[in-house]
């Protein structure tokens, strides 16, 4: 299908991005890699009427270490995570995730930025910056502030993105040894996960940072979630699979011609057993 009608202005700076955004309010939205928002256009579920595009801002684009924490910027590619050294070398989690986002395509184009803001609770990313433990750094006309990956995703596709604001960085803490692993179930290599599991497991204590096991779904709710039944199970000396059996618990998983909820559940208790053995668990 064709989109609707719209204007289009290119951003040189995210200062004129967030002004566009003032001067608009919620009839614009922003074009990165443009992956996640065209595909909606064109089905006449997203029907914005300026698009601001702010993919040619390379000041957004980099990946960094920064004290105890990687700073990636919103507008760097898939694949360029993907091939990081550093990340490969600090946070091996999200470059192994990173290479299983769609085709090679997509990963050249699509940003992690635009993945994140996008708030799909089928994409694979925004569950791994969950079980991280990291945070989103969003920059509007009142200034810049932080927002934890855990008070980020809203509701299906909704984010606590403000209308006028930007999502510039992601930041994510260093793993240092800890044991990670990335499982997804797909009909096809370049599908969205049928249920994906993000875990990371760094030895006593609890929480996703500092100690304790981080674990988050694709495909299991509404938005992107973390698996708080099986972090608490494991913080409490539970064996993997005794861990992965409450994989499900609390969340409504949904039904679609890929997999009913019942599969879906069943799925993650597998999924989530393989990802926590595989982490060490």
């Amino acid at each position: 299908m064709i989109p609707a009608s719209f204007d289009y202005r290119r951003a040189a700076s995210a200062d004129e991005a967030i002004a566009l955004l003032t001067e608009n309010g919620d009839d614009a939205k922003l074009l990165a890699g443009g992956h996640s928002l065209l595909p909606l256009m064109k089905l006449r579920l997203a029907r914005p009427s300026v698009l601001i595009d702010i993919s040619r801002l390379a000041d957004l684009s980099y990946i960094r270490a920064d004290g105890d924490q990687i700073a990636i910027g919103a507008l760097t590619r898939h694949h360029d995570v993907e091939v990081s050294e550093l990340l490969a070398r600090e946070v091996p989690l999200l470059p192994a995730a990173a290479g299983q986002v769609g085709d090679p395509q997509i990963r050249h184009r699509g940003t992690i930025g635009g993945s994140l803001a996008h708030g799909d609770p089928a994409s694979d990313l925004p569950a791994v910056v969950l079980a991280l433990g990291g945070s989103m750094v969003v920059r509007g006309p009142g200034g810049e502030r932080s927002i934890p990956a855990t008070e980020f995703f809203a509701g299906f596709m909704e984010t606590a993105l403000a209308a006028d604001e930007v999502l510039t960085e992601i930041r994510v803490p260093r793993l240092e040894g800890a044991g990670w692993s990335f499982q997804k179930f797909n009909r096809r290599a370049h599908d969205w996960a049928i249920v994906g599991v993000a875990a990371v497991r760094r030895g006593a204590g609890s929480g996703a940072n500092g100690g304790g096991a981080g674990v988050a779904l694709v495909n299991m709710a509404s938005t992107p979630v973390r698996a708080t039944a099986v972090e608490e199970a494991l913080a409490g000396g539970a064996s993997a699979t005794e861990a992965a059996a409450h994989a499900a618990d609390g969340l409504d998983p949904p039904s679609d011609i890929n997999a009913t909820p019942e599969f879906r559940r069943h799925l993650a208790q597998v999924l989530v057993r393989r990802a926590l053995e595989e982490a060490g668990a």
